[in-house]
C-alpha cells in the first residue's frame, strides 16, 4: 500500500534529520538523541537503579504502573539507535507505554554503546541485566515466572539474542520476546533493502551500514549473536511479537526471523505494519496509534 499520508506529512518535515552516514558518533548523537519531557501518567513510581554488569555498573530504570498487585509482570527493555546512539531517556515514553498498556513493571537498561564499546559489550549486558532482574525479581516487585524482554530496532535485535542466550546458558526463564522491527541479519542484504534503503525514510542504506561498521568493529557479522538469524536453531525459545514495516530496510530479515520462529514452532504474533517506515512505533500518526495497541495487547496477554 502506499506511504500513510499523515506519516508522509511527518516524513517531509523531517527531510534529511536521522540520517547519520558521515557524521561521528557524537554528531549523530547530537543530531538523534532528543528528550521529550516525560509523561508517566499511569504510573505508580519511576526510580533508577545501579546494576552489575560485565564490565561495571549499569543503569537501569524501573516503571511502575499505578494499581498492579504486587509481584507484576516484568520486561526488561533495550532501547534502539542502531547500538550508537539512544538512551533511556530517549525511549523514555515507549517504556512508559508498555508498562501502562501492558500492566507490567519495565525495566530499562542504560547497555554500553559503540563505537567506544562495540560487540560484544551490548549484547553481554543486556543478558548481564535480565539475568539479574529475574534473579531479584522479589525486590523488584516482579514474577519472575512473567519476565519478558523488549525492544526496538537495535533493542529488537538485543531482545531476540538474548532470548536466544538464556535458551544456551539454561536461563534465566523468558516468558515472551517483543521485537519491533528488528534488525536480524547483518551478514546478507535482503531484498527490503534495496527496495527501502534508497527511499531514505528515516533509515537508509547508507545509515544502516554506518551503524553496522561502528557496531561490529572486526567482529563477524554472521555470529548469532549479530544476527540472530544465522542461529542453527529458533527452536524452545519464548513466545514472540514481531513487527516490521513495509518501507523498513530491516522489514525482510524481521520477516524471516518472524518466520523460522513459526517454522521451528515458536508461537508467534507477526504484525505488519502497512504503510509504515522503519522508527514508526511512536509517531502521533493513527496507524502508529493502532499498532501500538495490537502490539501491547499481544504482549499483556502473554504475561498476564
Amino acid at each position: 500500500m502506499p506511504l500513510d499520508p499523515q506519516l508522509a506529512v511527518i516524513l517531509d518535515l523531517i527531510g534529511d534529520a536521522t540520517h547519520v552516514a558521515g557524521l561521528t558518533p557524537e554528531e549523530a548523537r547530537a543530531r538523534l538523541d532528543h528528550v521529550l519531557p516525560p509523561d508517566h501518567q499511569g504510573l505508580d513510581a519511576v526510580e533508577e537503579l545501579s546494576i552489575p554488569g560485565p564490565a561495571g555498573a549499569l543503569t537501569a530504570r524501573v516503571y511502575r504502573p499505578a494499581g498492579m498487585p504486587s509481584p507484576a509482570p516484568g520486561v526488561v527493555f533495550f532501547h534502539g539507535g542502531g547500538h550508537v546512539v539512544g538512551s533511556i531517556e530517549t525511549h523514555d515514553g515507549t517504556a512508559t507505554g508498555i508498562a501502562v498498556a501492558c500492566g507490567a513493571t519495565v525495566v530499562s537498561i542504560a547497555y554500553r554503546l559503540a563505537p567506544e564499546h562495540p560487540f560484544p559489550a551490548a549484547p553481554d549486558d543486556c543478558f548481564a541485566a535480565t539475568d539479574w532482574v529475574a534473579a531479584n525479581a522479589g525486590q523488584l516487585g516482579i514474577d519472575a515466572s512473567r519476565v519478558a524482554v523488549a525492544g526496538d530496532s537495535a533493542g529488537g535485535n538485543l531482545a531476540a539474542v538474548v532470548a536466544l542466550m538464556a535458551r544456551e546458558r539454561g536461563g534465566p526463564p523468558l516468558a515472551a520476546q517483543l521485537l519491533v522491527y528488528p534488525g536480524c541479519d547483518h551478514a546478507t542484504e535482503h531484498p527490503s533493502v534495496r527496495e527501502n534503503g534508497a527511499l531514505g525514510y528515516i533509515l537508509s542504506d547508507a545509515d544502516r551500514r554506518w551503524f553496522g561498521e561502528h557496531y561490529l568493529g572486526d567482529a563477524d557479522a554472521a555470529d548469532w549473536r549479530v544476527s540472530p538469524l544465522r542461529a542453527t536453531s529458533l527452536a524452545d525459545l519464548p513466545p514472540a511479537i514481531v513487527v516490521t514495516a513495509e518501507f523498513d530496510p530491516l522489514r525482510d530479515e524481521g520477516d524471516a526471523y518472524a518466520q523460522r520462529l513459526v517454522d521451528e514452532g515458536t508461537p508467534v504474533t507477526w504484525i505488519r505494519a502497512d504503510g509504515m517506515v522503519h522508527g514508526f512505533f511512536n509517531f502521533p500518526v493513527d496507524e502508529a496509534a493502532r499498532i501500538r495497541a495490537r502490539t501491547y495487547d499481544a504482549l499483556g496477554a502473554l504475561l498476564h
